[in-house]
């Protein structure tokens, strides 16, 4: 691997449930005021789209491009999912693996991220769930457990000569960090090509909205109240880009009135101390926002103060 780079150095990375194989993706339209309103369900997260159109056969038509591209991502990347490119490397025993090019954009994307966050942000550090079960208990587990899990865990040990990639056996790949986020402005992709209109997408909280509305008027996105209110927290004005956000809200421990967010330093094994509830990044795309949300978690007690680095608009709650 490369070189660390200094520190305060400004990020800019660029870029469950099986279902049989080709089932076409479950869809819901509802017509709300002068849009429509399609949902589904994708990478184990509620999905919608917003569509300002009066044609409901072209919403349709939208609705199943999003719910096809968001399920095809999570066939290809979901680590629940036998055969798949993940499952092939994870289970490759230290064997390398060649990779298409949509792939190797991503592992590119996860190198950048590793080497500029110094560590902190790895997607082979997704082996530790098995020590780690974040519902809402106290039970956490032995420092033994993480010991002997952790010598699993580290970017630096992979191999990847492009289109080449390989990991000792006993590591593991996991893009759940990124995944939704890319599906996010995949989708978007895909939808601006088949018709410039109006538009929010939303997988599972991470957001992008383009095309102005004939009204002139900004989509309302509400912040998620961290302590579980059904009041949003914040709401936001947003009328291009993406939002995302990381935080604790729905997986953590509870031990000794101390609360343990679900986001781990892949160095020590444990949740990352005095990180945010919930940070929210907006940025041009969702992958972006996404990481810079996530490496903000990662900086804990500093997040704040990484996010004003980057000079991107944020909220934290604490």
């Amino acid at each position: 691997m490369k070189s660390k780079p200094k520190r305060k150095k400004k990020y800019i990375p660029r870029s469950r449930p099986n279902r049989p194989a080709g089932a076409e993706p479950a869809v819901t339209l509802a017509k709300a005021d002068s849009y429509f309103i399609g949902r589904f369900s994708a990478m184990a997260s509620p999905c919608e789209i917003l569509m300002e159109t009066d044609d409901a056969k072209l919403a349709m038509k939208l609705l199943r491009i999003a719910a096809r591209e968001a399920f095809r991502i999570e066939r290809k990347y979901s680590r629940y999912v036998s055969g798949n490119i993940i499952d092939k490397i994870n289970n490759a025993n230290g064997e390398r693996v060649k990779v298409d090019d949509e792939t190797a954009l991503l592992i590119d994307f996860a190198n950048s991220c590793f080497e500029l966050s110094e560590g902190l942000f790895d997607v082979t550090s997704g082996v530790l769930r098995k020590a780690w079960k974040f519902d809402g208990s106290s039970n956490l587990p032995e420092q033994v457990l993480i010991d002997s899990i952790l010598p699993n865990v580290g970017w630096g040990k992979v191999t990847w000569e492009k289109p080449y990639f390989s990991m000792p056996a006993g590591m593991e790949l996991d893009f759940g960090g990124i995944g939704k986020e890319y599906a996010v402005d995949r989708t978007v992709l895909l939808l601006r090509e088949a018709k410039k209109i109006a538009l929010l997408v939303n997988f599972g909280g991470d957001i992008y909205t383009g095309g102005e509305k004939r009204d002139g008027k900004p989509w309302l996105v509400g912040i998620e109240d961290p302590s579980g209110g059904e009041k949003a927290s914040k709401v936001l004005e947003i009328t291009n880009g993406a939002l995302a956000t990381s935080g604790d809200t729905k997986r953590y421990l509870l031990k000794d009135g101390k609360r343990l967010g679900h986001i781990l330093n892949p160095l020590t094994g444990w949740p990352v101390e005095d990180a945010p509830s919930s940070v929210t990044v907006a940025d041009d795309t969702c992958t972006n926002a996404g990481i810079l949300a996530t490496l903000a978690m990662l900086h804990g007690a500093n997040a704040e103060e990484f996010l004003e680095e980057q000079g991107v608009r944020f909220w934290c709650v604490r």
